[in-house]
């Protein structure tokens, strides 16, 4: 007879899994985003902070375009590094909008800006190689840091200098096996923003070293200061040949279920990149790759508009978090996030709910108000919690008003 064989339960499954895979946790900012959603489904009415992404569709011409590109057959395979014409279209933009020149072959078109950044570290990291992040962070760098095998190193940011490094703060953590500096600015989770005197002498630093500097730059549409949003890349050539500058099409856009993204930076980079891609994902989706080239070419209008938006709800959000007793909350400069500190009812309860973190505040404000936010300690910041202002100006409305319940309910 044959041998009975028995399929070996879940956990035992997980044994087979690489010591790589093992390791990765769940995107915090998704599985929030999920279980909101999943409760809608059931029938309860969430009021969902935890979104990255803007409330607006994709611009009609954008997706005119996309329609075209299908009816007219744009459904094969492109060059793996993207169209030709998207690559002009993005040196254009660059050139235009942030004084900087790349040829087309210094640049790379990806399946968003995530993989944008997942690549890069892909093909510069190894074990024993450092990445310096500040913190708070954007909660995929940790990880996409540790499956290139480097060491994440942790640079916490002051609330006195706005959530932002100081010079003196970033040489400290740099070292000879220091290979990249990241930068975030405009800033996710915090919503800060660098200005040109900051990144400049941030730049002076790095300079000092063999580190390159990896700017991730999606939300370069959001700032809402007087001083436009600055690549760091632009400081200086010197500065600009050691940087590789990420961005995509989600954010400004409202693009991102389209995937893209790409990498602007020193040639030799972007072709390791490129080759990488060919044995991954191959090209971006080229009908989508349309889309983005009318993106970037066409009228820039409903950008603004969302800008403009965005700024009403994150004046109406702060002013409205800071009346809540044991809350900070700093005006955001950029992005679409606000990051209040929410320490100051650590050790206060809830119906007996105890809350002692970022954790447990967000849970507690979940079950008993159904307010979807996500824990600081997810950005390495445990003392607050991120909420997104890309929903509208009537649930955010309502999530306050539901959180104004909630402390009213605070004991202790």
């Amino acid at each position: 007879m044959p041998a009975t064989i028995t399929a070996p339960g879940d956990r035992a499954l997980s044994g087979f899994l690489a010591s790589r895979a093992r390791g990765i946790s769940a995107s915090p900012t998704l599985a929030v985003d999920n279980l909101a959603k999943e409760l809608s489904q059931k029938g309860v009415d969430v009021v969902g902070f935890g979104a990255g992404e803007p409330d607006f569709d994709t611009p009609a011409f954008i997706k005119e375009a996309a329609a075209r590109a299908l009816e007219q057959g744009m459904t094969k395979y492109t060059a793996v590094g993207g169209l030709p014409e998207l690559r002009q279209a993005i040196a254009a933009k660059l050139l235009r909008e942030n004084g900087l020149e790349y040829s087309p072959g210094e640049i790379v078109v990806t399946v968003g800006a995530k993989h944008a950044l997942y690549e890069i570290f892909q093909v510069l990291c190894e074990p024993g190689d450092e990445v310096v992040l500040p913190s708070p962070y954007w909660v995929s760098y940790l990880e996409q840091v540790r499956l290139a095998g480097a060491t994440p190193v942790i640079v916490p940011a002051s609330p006195a200098n706005g959530l932002k490094i100081t010079p003196d703060e970033l040489r400290r953590a740099l070292t000879s096996r220091t290979k990249v500096v990241l930068l975030n600015s405009p800033n996710n989770p915090t919503g800060a923003v660098y200005g040109r005197d900051e990144l400049a002498a941030l730049a002076e630093v790095v300079l000092t070293s063999n580190a390159w500097i990896v700017s991730d730059e999606i939300y370069e549409s959001f700032v809402y200061t007087e001083e436009p949003h600055v690549s760091i890349a632009s400081i200086a050539p010197e500065v600009k040949s050691r940087t590789l500058l990420v961005n995509g099409f989600s954010k400004r856009y409202a693009m991102t279920g389209w995937r893209l993204g790409y990498v602007a930076g020193a040639k030799p980079v972007v072709e390791a990149i490129t080759n990488l891609q060919s044995h991954s994902t191959s090209n971006p989706t080229t009908f989508a790759q349309w889309g983005a080239i009318a993106a970037l070419n066409g009228p820039q209008e409903p950008v603004q508009q969302m800008v403009e938006e965005f700024r009403r709800r994150r004046d109406f959000l702060v002013e409205r978090l800071r009346l809540l007793p044991g809350v900070e909350c700093a005006r955001p400069e950029g992005a679409f996030y606000v990051f209040p500190r929410i320490s100051g009812i650590f050790g206060r309860s809830v119906d007996g709910f105890a809350i002692t973190s970022s954790t447990s505040f967000c849970q507690a404000v979940l079950q008993k108000v159904q307010v979807a936010m996500v824990p600081g300690i997810a950005f390495g910041a445990d003392e607050y919690v991120r909420l997104s202002y890309a929903t509208s100006f009537e649930r955010i409305q309502e999530g306050m008003r539901r959180l104004e319940a909630f402390w009213q309910r605070l004991t202790g």
